[in-house]
């Protein structure tokens, strides 16, 4: 788990191991959605039934069904402690050697010396071809997080006493792992999200370019940038305040997002200051210019601000090689600056009039260029 990039793959390594040290054929983590009242199933592993996916789209079980989520595993445990793991079988009865030190004491629908025993649980131990499970809450941040399901198919040995609490200890340290996940998922959501708009910031595009052009130089996939200059945010920011101007950022941010959406897969980002980014990878480089033309006309239509400068470049155009991201930015950038000082209320693309004798391509490759934010924002 500690290995894992995603609450996904962590959730994977961990009902792998668990399957493995308890001997299962099948396992399980559910997490608890308590906005939804329902356990959602994050992965499963071993032998899948028909019906049954790795890592299912949508899974999901009412927790009415299992009123031991919605009452022993609450926030308060009854009778206080830990809660404890529990086995039910496919004959609705509890293995030989169960002992009532294995079952959670008061737990609805455990498998208790011949009492009663959760339907829905049995019933798909049954159409599986399962002979038995052990069920372990997972408890996180002392609030139940959700469950741990391990199964054995029919003909193998029932799970006994000794079985469930090696699960209870099983879902303590799958629970560590996964706030260990969650923990490193929000920092990795921090290093590459802008605090301000909520969209990916220039550490966040400079990964997904190095990407871009490696996919790029493999099988050419197009790829295209869009470099935006936000026009007027000083005069907003000097006459109306800075959380004035820090409102129109975030609306073109907004607008920014939505018109990358047009896009399949764009990257919508804050380089910093007023300068966002789009970048895509796949889209023609007419399509790429369309979506700009649109943002173009939807920023001039903001109420804050006095709309954008937009630079198009795209390995779609007869640009010359692009062997690296500098250059890429290098082409966007001097096209958003030939933009804002002329004006222009629609993108300008380079390489669009005469291709590498296109003005905009000779002046993204002139040694002795000074075109302001690039230079700042090549500065490493």
């Amino acid at each position: 788990m500690a290995a894992a990039h995603t609450p996904h793959e962590s959730a994977h390594a961990a009902a792998q191991g668990v399957r493995q040290a308890l001997g299962g054929s099948f396992a399980a983590i559910s997490k608890w959605e308590r906005e939804l009242g329902k356990l959602r199933v994050l992965v499963n592993v071993g032998e899948l039934a028909d019906d049954e996916e790795e890592f299912p789209a949508d899974e999901s079980y009412p927790v009415h069904e299992f009123p031991e989520i919605v009452g022993f595993l609450h926030e308060q445990w009854a009778g206080g402690g830990e809660p404890s793991a529990w086995v039910e079988t496919a004959e609705g009865d509890p293995p030989p050697d169960a002992g009532p030190g294995s079952l959670p004491s008061g737990a609805p629908g455990a498998v208790r010396g011949g009492g009663p025993y959760n339907r829905q649980r049995v019933a798909a131990l049954r159409r599986r071809g399962r002979a038995c499970c052990v069920v372990a809450p997972i408890l996180l941040h002392g609030r139940a997080w959700g469950e741990l399901y391990v199964a054995r198919r029919t003909g193998e040995p029932l799970f006994d006493r000794a079985d469930a609490e090696f699960a209870s200890v099983l879902a303590a340290v799958t629970a560590a792992g996964i706030a260990q996940t969650e923990r490193l998922a929000e920092a990795r959501r921090l290093a590459f999200t802008d605090a301000l708009t909520g969209l990916a910031n220039r550490r966040a595009v400079d990964m997904r370019l190095d990407e871009a052009l490696e996919q790029h130089r493999a099988d050419e996939a197009v790829v295209s940038l869009v470099v935006c200059d936000l026009n007027g945010l000083k005069r907003v920011n000097d006459s109306r305040g800075h959380a004035v101007g820090d409102r129109l950022l975030e609306r073109f941010g907004s607008l920014l997002s939505l018109c990358g959406a047009m896009l399949p897969g764009a990257l919508a980002a804050r380089l910093g200051g007023d300068e966002f980014c789009l970048l895509a990878v796949g889209p023609s480089a007419d399509e790429v210019v369309k979506v700009a033309e649109e943002l173009c006309d939807r920023a001039g239509e903001l109420d804050l601000g006095e709309g954008v400068a937009v630079g198009v470049a795209s390995t779609g155009h007869p640009i010359g090689p692009v062997r690296s991201a500098r250059r890429l930015f290098r082409l966007a950038d001097a096209a958003q600056y030939k933009a804002k000082a002329a004006g222009s209320a629609e993108p300008v693309v380079a390489g669009r009039h005469g291709g590498e004798d296109d003005p905009v391509v000779r002046l993204a490759d002139a040694p002795d260029r000074r075109v302001g934010p690039e230079r700042r924002r090549f500065r490493r």
